[in-house]
């Protein structure tokens, strides 16, 4: 039986190089975006998938950016420095920093890019599996002998390898080689080679546990990133919530300064007519005008901590530093309509909750099976190399043909090698090493395990602690209020010195500026909270204000009082600390 090819080439040297500088064309054509776009589809699909597997449900995702379309000569620095330089004028809600800071975020897009990467590696694992045309080669040579014999040879070698998931190597070669003679008596001469080889670990390095052990790796390594990029989309959405109250409570801050600077000059003027109408004395015109002073730095200080936290945030947003930002001060109101939100869980019951919902901790689990898979995979290499191989080959040599196989005329062979476990050393020590690794590993979790149980235990303490503050505060406001009526009452009736307005003044201010602290304190505890459980769903809209945020259903309160304190005893130390 023969299976044969005949080819005819009746061309010249000069036909051969034209040919060949037409291959070379086609070859080059894919360009390189087209590479760029075919691991954009692969990628964006692996990640896709992955979403599917550990959320059931899959968002839109790209890295690309307003730079992305355009090519890198393209982008000039002039232009960077230009755009930073851009002054505008932006009024900005929490929603609409939101949503800026996700399509601008230096940090952001950077955790895009790591989760892309994470895929991007994966495609490169699973590549090693397919088959792999790793010696595919054509050269094309006109040769000139002693004699002036012309010739010109064209050789060809196209070898395809593919590595099976049980450790078996398969490799194909075709090797082609024609030589044409134009001088002297002309001629041809073809041969070709078809060649088959087979190789098969039987021990060491043999079984789809291990020879699939970097793919399966890379796979978990996508569902890791996955989690850790959800993880910080949530994070990083609280993170912006909270930079954002906080400039909201500065900006609190500055006009309770202001107030203050406004009382404290009323009060030195009103001082100043009571001693031109000798009913004051230089002593109490003199601590006022002290205490006028110190409001006006105090104010300024203030306006200058507001500018530097604002540019910060600009930087978090990635907006150019130029823009003039103002902001929504009825978030501020808004929050303070809604009131304090109760989140009342037990700490067991929340840690139970964050073992099967908090990403991070489910990853640092699934990495310590990671760690004991690891064990049994490098105890592999201690084993020893026994190996199948078998190969054969199919050869034809003709003047006429330029490829004719005879199915009946193969040559083979099989073989076993075998290689004991004679040096060993380096695997030895790899070996010892995986095993101290997982004695690691064991430790890292069980503190990743108490880290996260003191999170819990921490911020359901926040969450009481400034409850209690805002109540006292909200108190303590109305109080200082009342005394610093009294005490301008009471100097018009010298009744008081100037010394207790003062004082007077100072409460109120302590305590107007604490009061939109505790409330700010305790939206910022509750979120985290709920990130530290695994159960925050940032996808409501305005989720900040929203018991519903909770993707698990707690109990709620309304808002309390902040005129009444609730006759709460206070307990000793000795009774708090269980020593009676």
């Amino acid at each position: 039986m023969k299976l044969s090819t005949e080819v005819q080439l009746a061309v010249s040297g000069a036909s051969y190089l034209a040919a060949a500088v037409i291959l070379c064309l086609i070859l080059t054509a894919c360009s390189a975006s087209r590479y760029r776009q075919q691991a954009d589809q692969e990628v964006y699909r692996i990640i896709e998938n992955a979403e599917e597997s550990v959320f059931g449900r899959h968002q839109p995702f790209t890295i690309d950016t307003e730079y992305s379309a355009r090519s890198a000569e393209e982008i000039q620095t002039g232009e960077i420095i230009e755009q930073r330089q851009i002054a505008q004028s932006q009024f900005l809600t929490l929603e609409e920093a939101l949503d800026l800071a996700v399509r601008h975020s230096r940090d952001y897009q950077s955790e895009k890019e790591q989760l892309y990467l994470a895929a991007l590696n994966l495609t490169g694992e699973r590549f090693r599996f397919f088959p792999q045309f790793t010696g595919h080669s054509s050269t094309l040579t006109h040769n000139r002998g002693p004699g002036g014999e012309e010739s010109t040879q064209l050789g060809h070698r196209l070898s395809v390898g593919q590595m099976l998931l049980a450790g078996t190597d398969v490799g194909v070669t075709l090797a082609n080689d024609l030589i044409r003679y134009y001088t002297g008596n002309p001629r041809r001469r073809a041969q070709s080679v078809l060649s088959l080889n087979i190789a098969q670990p039987l021990l060491r390095g043999a079984g789809r546990a291990v020879v699939a052990e970097q793919l399966k790796q890379a796979e978990r390594n996508v569902i890791y990133a996955v989690r850790s990029y959800t993880q910080f989309q949530k994070e990083f959405s609280v993170s912006i919530v909270g930079e954002y109250f906080s400039l909201l409570q500065l900006r609190d801050n500055v006009r309770n300064r202001f107030l203050d600077f406004q009382s404290r000059t009323n009060t030195t003027s009103r001082l100043k007519d009571r001693f031109e109408a000798g009913l004051e004395t230089t002593v109490g015109v003199g601590q006022a005008e002290q205490a006028e002073l110190a409001a006006r730095n105090s104010y300024q200080n203030v306006i200058a901590s507001y500018e530097r936290q604002l540019d910060q945030f600009k930087i978090r947003l990635g907006i150019p530093l130029a823009t003039k930002l103002q902001l929504d001060d009825n978030e501020l109101t808004d929050l303070t309509e809604a009131g304090l939100t109760a989140t009342d869980l037990d700490p067991e019951v929340a840690y139970r909750i964050a073992l099967t919902n908090q990403l991070e901790l489910l990853n640092s689990i699934d990495r310590f099976e990671d760690r004991r898979r690891q064990v049994a995979l490098v105890a592999d290499n201690l084993r020893p190399d026994l190996r199948l191989t078998a190969g054969a080959s199919l050869r034809s040599e003709g003047e006429t043909d330029y490829a004719q196989f005879d199915l009946d005329d193969w040559q083979g062979d099989v073989g076993l090698q075998f290689n004991g476990p004679l040096n060993r050393l380096r695997e030895r020590n790899q070996y010892r090493g995986a095993l101290i690794n997982f004695e690691t590993a064991i430790r890292t979790l069980a503190l990743d395990l108490d880290r996260k149980r003191n999170e819990i235990d921490n911020g359901l303490r926040s969450l009481i602690q400034f409850r209690e503050n805002y109540r006292i505060q909200g108190m303590a406001v109305q109080l200082a209020e009342e005394r610093v009526e009294g005490a301008d009452l009471n100097i018009q009736a010298n009744r008081a010195t100037v010394r207790d307005l003062v004082e007077a003044q100072n409460e109120l201010l302590a305590a107007r500026n604490s009061l939109s602290a505790a409330l700010v304190d305790y939206l910022n505890a509750r979120l985290r909270l709920l990130l530290d459980i695994g159960i925050l769903n940032t996808d409501i809209e305005r989720y900040w204000l929203k018991p519903e945020a909770s993707t698990i259903a707690l109990d709620t309160v309304a808002s309390e009082p902040t005129n009444a304190l609730e006759d709460k005893p206070v307990l000793s130390p000795e009774i708090l600390f269980g020593d009676s």
